[in-house]
Formats: structure tokens, C-alpha cells, sequence
């Protein structure tokens, strides 16, 4: 009867560790987290109306470097303007590397 909860705690260890090492092998920001720090840096362009973002990073070449990327877009109201953003986002650091306005 021992035996079985030292295999369970031991078997608990070893996900807990492979979860762990997981999350911390992958070097990039959540998609989520992205497109929030996106939101922010575009709040003072006016009230956000809606967003979207692509989950996967993709590859991406801006001036002869490669970067791993999120696509995104947002809508944005100021004034009763509305106006909408193409962003791309370094999965990274989250630093947007291109806005362009539709």
C-alpha cells in the first residue's frame, strides 16, 4: 500500500518537472500576452474598438534579420474615426517591428 503513494508522489514530481522545463524552454511570449502589450501601446491612437491576433509565430525577415512573429490587427475609434491597424509582433519581447494603418 506504501509503495503506491511514493509511485503516485513520484510520478506528480516527474510531470510537475516536465511541465516546468517546458514552459521554460520556449522563449516565447504568449499570443495573449502580445496582443495586450500591443493594445497598450496603440491606446493613445484612440478607444480600442476590437482585435485579433494569429496564435502561432511565424517567420518573419525585416532588414536581413529573422524574427519569429504574431500577426495581429486592431480597431481603434478617436473622435468618431475610426481607423484599423496591421501589426507585426516579435513573439519575444512583444515589441511591435511593423504598424501600418488600413
Amino acid at each position: 500500500m506504501k509503495w503506491k503513494k511514493t509511485v503516485a508522489g513520484i510520478s506528480i514530481a516527474l510531470l510537475t518537472a516536465y511541465v516546468v522545463k517546458k514552459k521554460l524552454d520556449t522563449p516565447y511570449i504568449s499570443s495573449e500576452k502580445a496582443l495586450q502589450l500591443a493594445k497598450e501601446s496603440l491606446k493613445e491612437k484612440g478607444m480600442i474598438d476590437g482585435s485579433w491576433i494569429y496564435t502561432e509565430a511565424e517567420d518573419y525577415i525585416q532588414n536581413d534579420l529573422s524574427y519569429k512573429v504574431y500577426k495581429a490587427g486592431i480597431s481603434t475609434n478617436s473622435g468618431g474615426e475610426n481607423s484599423q491597424y496591421e501589426l507585426i509582433i516579435d513573439a519575444e519581447t512583444g515589441t511591435i517591428l511593423k504598424a501600418q494603418k488600413k
